[in-house]
């Protein structure tokens, strides 16, 4: 593990460590979901409109380098809060809704070593690293190990994906809303309970899977795997943006008079896509199009609660995504505006080519980060922790989040004689490859 290089970082903390009174940032780390190069105004989208993330592109920096650590969901997340390539450790592909936890109690991670410095933190949104012990969580009961086994503070999550059962909320420990009396069952091996399917009652569908997704119906919707009880539980599809957004508000201000840390994952735009129905058939990009609105309206509603509670100025802000787009990944989106969501690049979600790791990375920090600035340096998603460690002062010991960079230089807009990261490993998941190095452009 090297920190790219330490002492040059000094210059860029000389002015935060001469105000010892002043407090350390906040940090906001907004992670969406699914999102591509081509589906943002700030890198030259046409057909969406997204005003707030292009006045967040406005207000800081845009890398046109910035990749996520695999092409596919889990694996990113692994290594964005370990600061580890996934593919070094077995079990990190794409997850089902019941796997166990897969970072392991006492695992360094980005939040526990942002806790020791006193920072709150917590954890919104998709989760999508597993719950429980070996065999998976036990849904009725206390959920543990989870995140706040690894540093968070506070969770509330969507365990896995919104395709994927269980369809319902974590909050720290307990399924939110669970009644005793009707426990949940769940299973990715055969079918349990009476609950109809998309395979044996198509006709009860409101969104047609075109692959994949036709075990139990919960909204209306085709998940993958097999679902029974919990019903009061059980969220709706319409309200998780709000929901989440809510629940991001909502930390924010108890956290307010300390330092903390917010991992917002949202589920937008991941399938299924079902907008609430002030964004549904709003966009001209179709359903698709509607979840990238609805997304945009979510970060106001964080940038807005940080401007209300005078806290913009001392919060780093940053907002990418944990792979690039994708059309159809198992449901038919309706009125599907025809375009590329990762344009010029080649390539989609699941694949080695740029399309499926290059992605949007924008960061806003007043007072650090300039304004309006493009930066081409080679950053990736599993550089953050090191980044963190460098923004609070403290180093990294040795052997931990060890293929983490500092891009601290690149952020706050510092030339150095080396690049921040001399070069990247792509891949899609799991441990066997394919894989791609990408080294300077």
């Amino acid at each position: 593990m090297r920190l790219t290089p330490f002492l040059a970082l000094c210059t860029a903390l000389v002015a935060f460590a001469a105000e010892p009174a002043k407090r350390p940032p906040n940090i906001v780390l907004l992670y969406s979901d699914d999102i591509g190069w081509g589906d943002l105004g700030c890198y030259g989208a046409k057909a969406i409109p997204t005003p707030n993330l292009d006045r967040l592109a406005a207000a800081g920096v845009r890398f046109t380098a910035g990749y996520c650590t695999s092409a596919t969901c889990t694996p990113s997340r692994y290594s964005l809060l370990t600061g580890e390539y996934a593919w070094r450790r077995k079990g990190t592909g794409v997850l089902p809704g019941d796997a166990n936890m897969i970072i392991k109690p006492g695992r360094p991670t980005m939040p526990a070593s942002l806790a020791k410095l006193g920072y709150a933190t917590g954890v919104v949104g998709k989760w999508h690293l597993g719950l429980g012990p070996e065999g998976g969580p036990d849904w009725n009961g206390e959920i543990k190990p989870g995140p706040l086994e690894i540093g968070f503070d506070h969770a509330f999550l969507m365990p896995a994906t919104g395709d994927r059962v269980p369809c319902v909320y974590v909050e720290d420990r307990r399924v939110v809303g669970l009644d005793p009396r009707d426990p949940i069952r769940v299973s990715y091996r055969e079918k349990v309970g009476n609950e109809p399917t998309g395979r044996e009652n198509p006709e009860l569908l409101r969104l047609r899977h075109t692959h994949g997704h036709d075990f139990t119906i919960i909204n209306g919707v085709g998940r993958i795997g097999w679902m029974t009880g919990g019903k009061a539980a059980l969220w709706k599809d319409e309200d998780m943006s709000d929901t989440f957004a809510a629940r991001a508000v909502s930390f924010i201000e108890r956290s307010a008079g300390a330092p903390f840390f917010l991992y917002l994952a949202t589920h937008g735009i991941h399938v299924p896509r079902v907008p609430h129905p002030r964004f549904a058939g709003r966009s001209a990009g179709g359903t698709r199009g509607d979840a990238i609105e609805e997304l945009d309206d979510l970060v106001a509603k964080v940038l807005a609660t940080l401007a209300r509670l005078k806290l913009a100025d001392n919060t780093l802000v940053i907002f990418t995504s944990d792979n690039g787009g994708v059309m159809d990944d198992g449901y038919e989106d309706v009125g599907r505006f025809d375009y590329h969501p990762n344009h010029p690049l080649r390539g989609y979600k699941g694949s080695l080519w740029e399309g499926g790791h290059r992605v949007p990375f924008l960061a806003r920090w007043p007072g650090r980060v300039p304004r309006g600035a493009t930066s081409d340096a080679l950053i990736a998603h599993l550089d953050m922790p090191a980044t963190f460690a460098a923004i609070t002062g403290t180093p990294v010991p040795a052997g931990q989040c060890r293929d983490s960079y500092s891009i601290l230089p690149a952020l706050v807009g510092e030339k150095t004689a080396a690049p921040v990261r001399p070069h990247f490993v792509a891949h899609n998941g799991g441990t066997e490859g394919p894989f791609a190095l990408i080294a300077g452009d």
